[in-house]
């Protein structure tokens, strides 16, 4: 049962939605067909910077069948991207890494990591990781192997851990994969928790493991108002969970590193161990949001006129990870346009 915390956080302002993960990929030519051609992933947006050197691809799970006739990097495909209710992910490349044979980004799993893996539900976990390996995916974890059956964790082109999880329900999706989850490691829920739940986030299912506990939170349009999930039993909201088509954010706790005050996890953005570097929020007004984020006090990585790109934010979790607060409809980003067909 998903048990609710008390909190006194307000809300921040402007309806926020969560709207993407953020993943430094070393070489587009591996990772984007990955994502699309084998986890069925489309592509909906670019954003390109050759004045930085970097460019940015958005991806998200659509409905099987529905055709996006958008052409990523134009004006009309930005007004989409900065609209949509579900979550993208982002893979951002630096130009030039995919030539450096030492460049390697950190997918996060060792000492500290914070970020532990993207996942994707299917309706048969055996028959998919079949599918994977004769595609050339190889895997941390195959369905039968470790203590947890039934579920795996395949590798991406640059080593990020896949988790592959079996719906309750077969053939109520057509989707053969649907983008499922970003898994982060939190120190502690009794701050972390609140603090998404600001950000207008819902805890569809909680479960302790004995050492670790597991939070599920979805955004506003993955939540059935209709429902009450703190009444849910864990099956009941286990079986919800695994049939919503948009991505949820688990929150992990490792129990007693709340109790250890040195204690940090790494997030994605240190030197030598670049790998995950954001997760993304739409507001209505980043300005006004930003007032009432600033409240929560976990401070700023770049305040909204901070920096060359006015309008954007980065914020800080509990846990240092790095929040992108971005306008939604978009804002001039100073990017390359691609003209529209």
């Amino acid at each position: 049962m998903a048990q609710k915390m008390a909190s006194t956080i307000a809300k921040v302002v402007g309806r926020p939605t969560w709207q993407q993960t953020m993943l430094r990929i070393k070489d587009p030519k591996k990772s984007i067909p990955f994502y699309t051609d084998i986890m069925g992933m489309t592509i909906i947006d670019t954003l390109d910077f050759p004045q930085w050197n970097f460019k940015l691809w958005f991806l998200t799970t659509l409905p099987e069948g529905e055709k996006y006739s958008l052409t990523p990097g134009t004006k009309e495909a930005h007004d989409y991207m900065w609209s949509i209710e579900g979550t993208a992910l982002e893979l951002t490349w630096n130009y030039g890494t995919e030539k450096d044979p030492s460049k390697k980004y950190h997918p996060g799993n060792q000492d500290n990591d914070g970020f532990g893996h993207v996942a994707f539900n299917t309706d048969d976990v055996y028959a998919s990781c079949d599918k994977l390996e004769k595609a050339g995916v190889t895997f941390k974890k195959k369905p039968d192997e470790g203590r947890m059956k039934g579920i795996a964790f395949a590798y991406d082109p640059d080593g990020y851990w896949v988790e592959i999880v079996k719906r309750s329900e077969a053939n109520k999706i057509p989707n053969y994969f649907n983008f499922s989850q970003t898994m982060m490691r939190i120190k502690d829920p009794s701050k972390s928790i609140p603090f998404y739940e600001a950000f207008g986030m819902t805890v569809v299912r909680q479960k302790n493991y004995g050492d670790f506990s597991n939070f599920f939170l979805a955004s506003s349009s993955n939540v059935d108002t209709s429902i009450d999930y703190s009444s849910l039993s864990d099956d009941e909201a286990k079986s919800k969970l695994s049939m919503m088509f948009g991505p949820i954010l688990e929150l992990t706790h490792n129990h007693g590193t709340e109790k250890d005050d040195d204690f940090k996890h790494n997030n994605g953005n240190e030197e030598g161990r670049e790998g995950m570097g954001h997760i993304g929020f739409l507001v209505d007004d980043v300005y006004t949001a930003c007032d009432s984020i600033r409240e929560l006090g976990y401070g700023f990585k770049k305040e909204p006129d901070g920096g060359s790109m006015k309008g954007l934010a980065f914020a800080y979790d509990p846990d240092g990870y790095s929040l992108e607060i971005i306008k939604r409809g978009g804002i001039e980003f100073g990017d390359k346009r691609v003209e529209t067909p």
